[in-house]
Parts: structure tokens; C-alpha cells; sequence
């Protein structure tokens, strides 16, 4: 899809977004939603694909922002309380993060901890190593920041945001990363953990079953990095 700048206002923008969520929302499906989601977030009531397609027909009739006009609209979008706006602004960072600064990191950490949860959290974090790719003399800075911080959504990300690098991930920094909040209570990092484990594990069972061999993890870290090797391999 090529971009173009939008000829309205980010306030414009969401306004129109928000009408059609709102006229094509189920409350049935809402009220499902916010179960799942533990009654943290409002909806409107539009799956996935639902949601996904209005995007892409708004971006294609309107056009997406970048630079501070992106930001403005990503703090408007973070400002609703429907779960699905947000993520029209995560989608819209997602397609022009190429064209965003460095200094964008600063963006994507403050989505982190705002209306945390791990629906967000773990997309933002693929954006997060996009990123990083782009600028890689940001990763260990960053990590190293997130993972010494007292949230744990940032630590998530700190340990997730190498999911897809596959030979290219930074063992060293994943498993310090790891080691860190290895003793922590936080079901969520306990879970990150083993999530990243497990993707590595792919290339390397060796490397990882030598982890966890050196230290002590929870049931939930090692059963989820364990799933496709066993202590033999």
C-alpha cells in the first residue's frame, strides 16, 4: 500500500474512525471481549479481521501520518478507552516505521506502559525490534533500561523484542535479559521467558538446555522452553 500524507487533522482522522467502529460494532462481541480482556479495556464489538479491513480502507482513503503528526495521532488513539482504536494506531506505526526517526523509540516506550496489556505489549514489541534493526546502537541501551525498570511490561519487552531475529539474536543480551527477572513472581515474564527460550531453542537446543541448566527457573520458564526439545538433545 503506498502512503500518502492525510489532508485532515489526527482529531479529524479518529473522529471518522470512531463513527464507523461504533455504527459497526456488535455489543455482543463487546461484552465477550471485555470478559477476555478482563473487563480492562471497553470495545466495540469487531473482530480482528473486522477491524482490520476498516483500517486499511481508511489508510488507503485518508492516507497515514509520520513524524509528530504519527505521534499526535498514536496520543489521540491511546487517550480512547475502545481497545480497538488502539490498535488502528499501532497498525498505522507498524506500516510507516520505516519512516520514522530514531528518537521514535521514545514513542513506542511510552505505548508500552500506557493501557498495558499483553495484546499490545507483545505487538509493540515486534515494533520495538524493527526498530532496532534500523538502529542497533539503540537495542542494549534500551533493553538494559527496561529490564533494570520496575515494570514489567517494559522487562517484557526487553526479553521478547528478539522473537523474530532468529540467527541475528543477541544471545548474550537475551540471556541476561532472562536472567534478571528470573526469580520474579510476575506470570508475565515468567512466560517471556520461556517464549523466548522456546524461539531460540529452534537454532540453538544446545545453547538454551545449558541455560537452564545453569540456573533456576519456575515450571512455567522451563516447560515453555522446553516444548520442542527435551534435556537430551
Amino acid at each position: 500500500m503506498k502512503s500518502f500524507p492525510p489532508e485532515i487533522t489526527p482529531e479529524q482522522y479518529l473522529q471518522l474512525i470512531t463513527d464507523r467502529f461504533l455504527n459497526e460494532g456488535d455489543p455482543h462481541r463487546a461484552e465477550q471481549q471485555r470478559a477476555y480482556m478482563k473487563y480492562k479495556f471497553e470495545y466495540y464489538g469487531l473482530g480482528a479481521p473486522h477491524w482490520m479491513a476498516l483500517a486499511k480502507e481508511f489508510f488507503s482513503t485518508h492516507g497515514m501520518y509520520t513524524s509528530t503528526s504519527l505521534k499526535r495521532f498514536v496520543g489521540l488513539c491511546y487517550d480512547q478507552e475502545y481497545r480497538e482504536i488502539q490498535y488502528v494506531s499501532i497498525e498505522m506505526m507498524q506500516r510507516m516505521l520505516p519512516d520514522q526517526n530514531k528518537a521514535w523509540i521514545n514513542v513506542l516506550e511510552k505505548t508500552i506502559i500506557t493501557n498495558s496489556w499483553w495484546d499490545s505489549v507483545d505487538w509493540i514489541a515486534k515494533l520495538v525490534g524493527m526498530h532496532f534493526k534500523r538502529f542497533p546502537e539503540l537495542q542494549h541501551a534500551y533493553a538494559l533500561k527496561w529490564i533494570a525498570s520496575e515494570d514489567i511490561w517494559l522487562q517484557r519487552v526487553a526479553i521478547i523484542h528478539q522473537l523474530f531475529y532468529k540467527e541475528t539474536t543477541d544471545e548474550k543480551l537475551l540471556f541476561e535479559m532472562i536472567t534478571h527477572v528470573k526469580d520474579s513472581k510476575e506470570f508475565f515474564l515468567r512466560k517471556a521467558c520461556g517464549w523466548a527460550l522456546r524461539q531460540h531453542a529452534k537454532l540453538y537446543p544446545d545453547h538454551v538446555i545449558a541455560f537452564l541448566n545453569k540456573h533456576t527457573f519456575s515450571g512455567l520458564t522451563v516447560r515453555e522452553a522446553m516444548k520442542h526439545i527435551s534435556r537430551h538433545s
